[in-house]
């Protein structure tokens, strides 16, 4: 006859258990430490992460456990240890105590006494713990041992003689990131932590090994001996170089951002924070950074001849070319980065001088279907609970990497992953189908029936379609496409934003209702307005932004005074980035977030909306007459906007189809300027990459330089040979200057 159980009025999933004494219902299956943890019983632990698997080889965690009234005859690990009906734990007797003393002694048997000079000091886990179940005296005698570093890349810096192998960066690497890029060699005394190869770490989530290290063996290589915790006021902020808005904290001293650590939203970024977001703020310190007005005085060269100027003759003189360029002969070019309290404010100076040319969307090539951003049918929470998801024309682990982790998260849960691209991109997870075709057949791969049957009998499929199909020469036909491919297979269409904040700017109205973004510069206006726009890098077609805002009088609102800025600007206004600006901003979910201010203003910067409240007023139009934040956001609301639908590009004749792809460190001003970012494996630089077949018909081989060149430009480019590449196309990373003259469509490619 099976036992009672102890409180049969408990669901018959969930078991009773006492923990000092404290009755609570826990989970069958569940561990002695997450019982804890819910009730706030602490236990001690160095391996256990909640976010990763049970290693259970710190045993720092042992407890004393009792079923029946029998003890049990050792301390048992809580990470490890399942719960029982009845079962009772003693964290604090004198038996736990003591195992838990006998395991932090053998701990800091090896471990440096370098507290002084560790980047960890304040805020490691083995001082405070050390501090509570450590000896005054160490028994051991013999010399510690010594563990040679490696280089783990321009982002960690290793100090491994600190590393007591809790194995967390291992697991990370392995169940989160998928790179399985470190582990544990030699065995005993001689085990240590690497990556046996010595190569740098790859993976675009490299910098969590540093939240996870629970001592100073993994140290962020960028902030190493800057600042101590102590001296940090953490302020709450976003990351803004992509889609998803990954919460996080930027910790400050005296003003100056030191570093960025991840602030725990579930929702949006769990635990997580990509290297993007967390090492861009190296930008903000760069050489050209904006942090006076400036004011063209006359040409001379391309760059022109500049003055400082004071702010009232700066925006008096921006006033003056606004008001001679009004109605339709001005345009407004904004970033889609910028937050919604400027946009708005934007969007109320285009409708004050009475142009229709006002648009965000300046990556995008083809917007002859009208699309705007739109929020994810499947929130990103519930992405990892589908169980067939379909990659079109992203490379995802590039563009949104925490999607991208999402997406393997419910690999890992048995989702059959498809994907149609022009590049067979590198996943961490398995691919169960693939359609690897040229950009224009993009839409007809997502209609065959190889891709439907493959799908067939899915409960929940999830369509995410991304950066290479949205800004590409085929993007209306592609989007159509997956939006009948999604309805067909009565699954959900996930489009991702091109910026951090598009769907922000697509719900505050800043559209065009006359000229969309490709049409203000093939059509060049007199006037021009840009905002958070480095020009010669964030256009979807350089060579016709170039020429069209070299031609006109052009008021910058500027993180940077770059030498493209200089080129066609006649006012610099400096402005603050999202690190320094109180803002709000909406992710691909359609989630409202908000920054606050954090790194003080380089010399006479300003944030972006005080600048265009001061030139709104300066101008003296409708609805610049509030006088504080408060007042700007309480008159903020959504505007439905006729969007007028773009033509559709010429993509040409001949030659082999562009595809183009974001390089996941140079998507904005800020991760060009991070220098950590740009010494980073994955920033490979500019080059072209050809399918075996096109590249033996060019003549070209590994390494070779080729010229490529279409109707917008010419560039010199290394030449790559894959054949993760289709046929028929060419596959460059934007981004960079090289690859900026070309603008899209399609190529001719012969050795330089």
């Amino acid at each position: 006859m099976s036992a009672q159980p102890v409180n049969p009025d408990l669901p018959p999933d969930h078991v009773t258990v006492f923990i000092d004494g404290v009755e609570m219902a826990a989970p069958k299956g569940s561990m002695i430490i997450h019982a804890a943890d819910k009730a706030g019983i602490p236990i001690p632990r160095f391996c256990y992460h909640d976010k990763l698997s049970i290693a259970a080889n710190c045993r720092m965690c042992l407890v004393d456990t009792e079923v029946g009234g029998r003890s049990a005859p050792k301390p048992s690990p809580a990470c490890a240890t399942p719960v029982m009906d009845g079962l009772k734990v003693f964290t604090r007797n004198d038996k736990a105590l003591k195992a838990q003393r006998n395991v932090m002694e053998f701990l800091l048997i090896n471990h440096p006494l370098d507290c002084p000079i560790c980047d960890q000091g304040g805020e490691c886990e083995l001082q405070d713990l050390s501090l509570g179940y450590g000896r005054s005296v160490s028994r051991f005698s013999e010399r510690k041992r010594v563990v040679a570093d490696e280089d783990m890349g321009p982002l960690v810096a290793t100090e491994m003689t600190r590393c007591i192998q809790c194995t967390r960066c291992v697991r990370f690497t392995a169940e989160v990131a998928g790179t399985y890029e470190l582990g544990g060699m030699q065995r005993g005394e001689n085990l240590q932590i690497g990556t046996y190869d010595g190569k740098p770490l790859t993976t675009e989530l490299s910098g969590n090994v540093i939240d996870v290290c629970p001592v100073g063996a993994l140290t962020n290589k960028v902030f190493r001996f800057r600042a101590r915790p102590w001296e940090l006021i953490a302020k709450e902020s976003l990351g803004f170089h992509d889609a998803l808005g990954s919460n996080l904290f930027l910790h400050l001293r005296r003003g100056d951002v030191m570093r960025a650590v991840p602030r725990d939203n579930e929702a949006v970024n769990e635990c997580w924070l990509s290297d993007r977001d967390r090492y861009s703020h190296q930008g903000l310190y760069a050489e050209d950074r904006a942090t006076v007005p400036l004011v063209r005085v006359a040409s001379n060269g391309d760059a022109g001849d500049w003055r400082e100027a004071s702010w009232d003759e700066a925006l008096a003189k921006a006033a003056q070319i606004l008001r001679d360029n009004g109605a339709d002969n001005l345009g407004v070019l904004v970033h889609p980065a910028t937050s919604n309290e400027e946009g708005a404010l934007l969007a109320r100076l285009a409708e004050g001088l009475g142009t229709g040319n006002l648009d965000h969307r300046i990556a995008q090539r083809d917007l002859s279907d009208g699309a705007t951003a739109t929020q994810f049918a499947t929130p990103v929470a519930e992405i990892e609970q589908a169980d067939a998801i379909v990659i079109v024309g992203s490379n995802l682990r590039h563009e949104v990497p925490l999607l991208h982790q999402r997406v393997r998260k419910a690999w890992k849960q048995g989702a059959r992953v498809h994907v149609v691209n022009p590049v067979d991109f590198e996943f961490a997870f398995d691919i169960a189908s693939k359609a690897i075709v040229a950009p224009s057949k993009l839409a007809d791969a997502l209609g065959s029936t190889e891709l439907a049957r493959a799908v067939e009998g899915a409960n929940h499929v999830a369509v995410i379609l991304g950066a290479v199909a949205e800004n590409g020469m085929h993007a209306a036909a592609i989007r159509a496409a997956a939006a009948d491919f999604a309805k067909r297979a009565n699954g959900t269409l996930n489009r991702i934003p091109q910026g951090a904040n598009a769907l922000g700017l697509s719900r505050l109205g800043v559209l065009p209702t006359t000229r969309d973004a490709n049409a203000m510069l093939a059509e060049p206006r007199a006037a021009y307005v840009i905002h958070g726009i480095e020009p010669g890098l964030d256009f979807a077609d350089q060579a016709a932004a170039m020429k069209a805002l070299g031609g006109a009088q052009v008021v910058a609102f500027s993180h940077f005074a770059c030498a493209s800025t200089r080129r066609v600007a006649d006012v610099i206004l400096p402005i603050a980035t999202l690190f320094e600006n109180d803002a709000t901003l909406a992710n691909l979910d359609g989630r409202e977030q908000r920054a606050v201010a954090a790194g003080k203003l380089p010399g006479d910067a300003r944030q972006g909306w005080k600048v265009l409240r001061a030139l709104g007023g300066e101008l003296g139009l409708p609805g610049f007459e509030f006088t504080d934040l408060a007042g700007l956001r309480a008159g903020i609301s959504a505007r439905d906007v006729a969007v007028q639908a773009g033509a559709a590009p010429q993509a040409g004749q001949g030659g082999l189809e562009l595809a183009v792809s974001q390089a996941i460190y140079r998507v904005d001003g800020l991760t060009r300027r991070a220098a950590a970012l740009q010494a980073h494996p994955l920033t490979v630089g500019p080059r072209v990459t050809l399918h075996p077949q096109d590249a033996s018909a060019a003549g070209l081989s590994e390494g070779a330089m080729a010229k490529v060149s279409n109707g917008s430009g010419t560039a010199t480019l290394q030449v790559g040979i894959s054949d993760s590449v289709a046929p028929g196309a060419a596959w460059v990373e934007s981004g960079y200057g090289a690859t900026a003259a070309l603008g899209g469509g399609r190529v001719e490619v012969e050795a330089a």
